[in-house]
């Protein structure tokens, strides 16, 4: 008998969103936000990517209901990597932990 397991393949069953409001503004893939993790201290990817500025790649809705941003951070010379999904690209971070940045905003710099 086959291990349904072996086929099984979580991104095809995951709900994507073509846009999502936060606070009253729109966000869709393609945006670009500065990452604002909501714990101070937190894990080391909220300590390092706190300030970040990122593109949403997708948008995406778990089990449970919850929206998640998947985003690529700008300055990440693999950030290709994170658009085809593979892991250590692509982060994840609610729509509440993200502001919109300008198109004249965020041209490789870090700011906290």
């Amino acid at each position: 008998m086959d291990n349904p397991l072996e086929s099984w393949d979580p991104r095809q069953e995951r709900t994507l969103l073509e846009q999502v409001l936060a606070a009253g503004i729109e966000l869709k893939p393609g945006d670009r936000v500065r990452l604002r993790p909501r714990h101070n201290g937190g894990d080391i990817f909220d300590i390092a990517l706190r300030g970040r500025i990122a593109t949403i790649a997708a948008i995406e809705q778990d089990f449970e209901n919850r929206i998640h941003l998947a985003v690529t951070v700008d300055d990440d010379p693999g950030s290709d990597l994170g658009l085809d999904g593979k892991p250590g690209h692509r982060f994840f971070f609610s729509p509440d932990e993200v502001e919109v940045v300008g198109d004249d905003e965020g041209n490789g710099e870090q700011s906290s």
